[in-house]
Order: C-alpha cells, then sequence, then structure tokens
C-alpha cells in the first residue's frame, strides 16, 4: 500500500506536468489544490484531492522520499488497510486545521501536498517506537535522521511551508495509531503564492 501511495502521486505529478505546470497556482486550482474560498464555497473534496497534488518535482521527491523510508514501518506493524486510514485520515486532519487557521488569518493560500499524511505515518512510527523499542530503535533512528536532514534541506528550498498541516497530519497520525495498536502487541518487520505540504 506504502508503493502504491507513491506511485500514485508520481503519476497524477507527472499526468499534470505534461498538461501544464504545477507550479502555477492556478492550474493548481483546476486540479484540486486547497484554497480557504473555495472549500468554504462549498468544494469540500479539496481537502483530499489536494493531498495528492505537488509544488513542483522538489515538493513530490522530498515527500516520496521520506514516505519510502518510512511508511513500510507502519503499514508492516498495523497492515495495509489500517495503514492506507492513517495515511489518508491523518491528511484530512492536517488539512482541516490547515483550513482552520486560514479562516482565523482569512488567508486565501494555496496549498497542496502529501506532507499531513506523511507526517502521519511520522507519527504512527513513533507510537510504533514507543511500543517496540528494542526492536525498532536503531532502524527508526538511521531513518529518522535521513528524514530530518530531507526536511531541513526542503524547509530551506521552500517558499512557505503549512506547519498546520504538519502538526495537524502528526496529531492525527499518533492519534489512529494508538487507536490501531491498542489491543495489539505490534512487532515491525523488516521486509504563484502557494504552501507546500
Amino acid at each position: 500500500m506504502n508503493l502504491l501511495m507513491i506511485g500514485i502521486n508520481v503519476v497524477i505529478f507527472i499526468i499534470m506536468e505534461f498538461l501544464g505546470s504545477t507550479e502555477d497556482t492556478g492550474f493548481m486550482l483546476q486540479w484540486g489544490a486547497a484554497c480557504r474560498p473555495f472549500i468554504l464555497n462549498g468544494e469540500w473534496y479539496r481537502l483530499f484531492t489536494s493531498m495528492f497534488l505537488h509544488f513542483g518535482i522538489y515538493h513530490l521527491a522530498n515527500n516520496m522520499a521520506v514516505l519510502l523510508f518510512m511508511g513500510d514501518m507502519v503499514e508492516n506493524a498495523v497492515g495495509h488497510w489500517k495503514y492506507l486510514a492513517i495515511y489518508l485520515g491523518s491528511g484530512l486532519v492536517g488539512n482541516l486545521l490547515s483550513l482552520y487557521m486560514d479562516i482565523q488569518s482569512q488567508s486565501n493560500i494555496v496549498s497542496a501536498g502529501a506532507s499531513g499524511a506523511i507526517y502521519g505515518i511520522i507519527g504512527g512510527v513513533f507510537v510504533l517506537m514507543i511500543k517496540n523499542k528494542k526492536q525498532v530503535r536503531e532502524i527508526v533512528i538511521r531513518r529518522l535522521v535521513f528524514v530530518i536532514v530531507v526536511t531541513i534541506y526542503y524547509g530551506s528550498q521552500a517558499a512557505q511551508i503549512d506547519n498546520a498541516a504538519h502538526v495537524g497530519g502528526l496529531i492525527g497520525g499518533i492519534v489512529l495509531t494508538v487507536l490501531f495498536t491498542v489491543h495489539k502487541k505490534t512487532t515491525y518487520r523488516n521486509r504563484k503564492e502557494y504552501v507546500a505540504r
């Protein structure tokens, strides 16, 4: 399922690049990027579709690299469908918190990206690390170092970062992973102006 999510994001990006520019906010809006006035006008689907859109190749590459390194840990522990629920649920929670912050600030910034979902996966990894310290500590530390380096690099390159989506996604991922593992001893098996999420 993790590889499927990566594949879907990549395929959508390639199709969009053939048809236009993923760094054009107007084009991104046509494809379902999130923006406060559009959502409040009834286009709630943008809270979902924006999770699969990315502003340029570096935005996509950063998010997919993190997902590639972290996603399988959560999927192996909770199973395919619960992993999907964590991914999509965290993304929606992140987007809802981002929308709330935009409402408070009356912001009309266009936003898109899978970072809310990915931060949810990272939150899931933290839960698994706490539950299974000895099993995953070394693997998690290596991967978290990679994630931190990539995130810092991308953060230094991006014009704006949707921190609300990140925080919301992280919280959503932690809560959902706890709910999905509360009665289970989980184990890890080693097998224009816009906001980027």
